[in-house]
């Protein structure tokens, strides 16, 4: 690799100062490279008025076309979207076309006829069939939900008339407070005065 030659500005250090250890002497050496002189630098490059004028045209030149460049690009998606339901549309159409043409043959009419409208002929019988169920859509006889649960072997009906029954003719647990603030215990009436 090539060493470029140091500017003579932009060495900090005197030349003639010998270097007291050769630790010190590698960090002075260092420390030179390091600092540049910055009027030296700016001094060689020469910016003229001609560079300037350009460089403020492609930056005039960015501010005015990156907006109409976006601008475009999403003209540009629009017309494909745009095609692309124009595309649609016509598959649609074709498609409608299709089945107006249908609609020519006698042979389709009565057919539609017959299964839409339940249309017949005169002279024909029709029958209809209400449980036209596939097989995987006919419920299954319902199976047992266990082999433990099993009938019950009395009669509920007869039970809750009974526990009816007695519920009605019981006598009251609980004590009756009056608006006075004494207490009673009811007898049980069958006719439901006291």
């Amino acid at each position: 690799m090539v060493k470029r030659p140091t500017p003579p500005s932009s060495v900090s250090a005197p030349k003639s100062a010998p270097p007291q250890k050769a630790k010190k002497g590698r960090d002075a050496t260092a420390a030179a490279r390091r600092t540049v002189d910055v009027r030296g630098w700016l001094a060689a490059s020469r910016l003229s008025a001609f560079t300037a004028i350009m460089l403020g045209l492609v930056v005039i030149a960015v501010f005015v076309l990156v907006p109409t460049v976006g601008t475009y690009i999403g003209q540009r998606q629009q017309i494909v979207a745009l095609e692309h339901s124009v595309q649609v549309t016509k598959d649609e159409i074709a498609d409608l076309k299709r089945q107006r043409a249908r609609w020519d043959d006698p042979a389709y009419i009565t057919t539609q006829a017959r299964e839409r409208l339940y249309f017949t002929r005169p002279g024909e019988i029709v029958y209809l069939v209400d449980d036209d169920l596939p097989d995987t859509d006919i419920p299954r006889e319902k199976a047992p939900v266990s082999d433990k649960v099993e009938t019950t072997k009395t009669d509920w009906m007869a039970q809750f008339v009974r526990s009816l029954a007695e519920s009605g003719l019981a006598s009251t647990a609980v004590a009756v407070t009056d608006d006075s603030g004494s207490t009673r215990h009811p007898s049980p009436s069958p006719t439901g005065s006291r």
